[in-house]
């Protein structure tokens, strides 16, 4: 089951709510609307379909997960600017209802197989364990990198997000 994209009217209510609570529009009514405060973030979910977007998001909401892992080769094919320490965006779950307001706190670019173990553990999958990134990442990284007609390598550059949960929309439905 593909992840639903977020429905604007939603994406808009959420950040209204949102960007109170992350402390963006406390100066709006002495130096007017901020930048920051007036765009809405990128919205995306994690994984590759609905089922697994929920799994992955259930682990941020318990504290779990405070990282992810996307394939630089991606990026460049989308003509996407990496994240920023700094930057907000909000996480949706599978059925694209947003759910969470995140602060990427790091960012790095390192080879697959120069992934570590601390990493592993904050992406807080499986057993936490690297060869458990390992073995689930180059699947997913396989998959991904397929409609761009690229293929997984061990030395292929990976994009390490860490991050923190500044907002999170109370849970409705899981």
């Amino acid at each position: 089951m593909e992840i639903t994209p977020p429905e604007d009217e939603a994406l808009e209510l959420f950040w209204a709510r949102a960007r109170k609570v992350a402390g963006l529009t406390r100066l709006d009514v002495v130096v007017g609307e901020s930048e920051l405060a007036a765009l809405i973030p990128p919205a995306w979910s994690f994984g590759t379909d609905a089922e697994e977007a929920d799994e992955l998001l259930a682990l941020v909401v318990a504290g779990v997960k405070t990282a992810t892992a996307s394939a630089l080769w991606e990026w460049e094919a989308e003509g996407e600017e990496l994240p920023h320490p700094g930057d907000l965006s909000i996480v949706c779950d599978g059925s694209g209802e947003p759910r969470l307001l995140v602060r990427t706190t790091g960012v790095d670019v390192v080879p697959f197989d120069q992934v570590g173990p601390e990493h592993a553990a904050a992406e807080g999958e499986g057993d936490r364990s690297l060869e458990h990134w390992r073995r689930v990442h180059e699947k997913y990284f396989a998959a991904v990198l397929e409609p761009y007609g690229r293929a997984f390598a061990p030395d292929m550059p990976v994009v390490l997000e860490t991050f923190t949960v500044v907002y999170p929309l109370p849970r409705r439905r899981w």
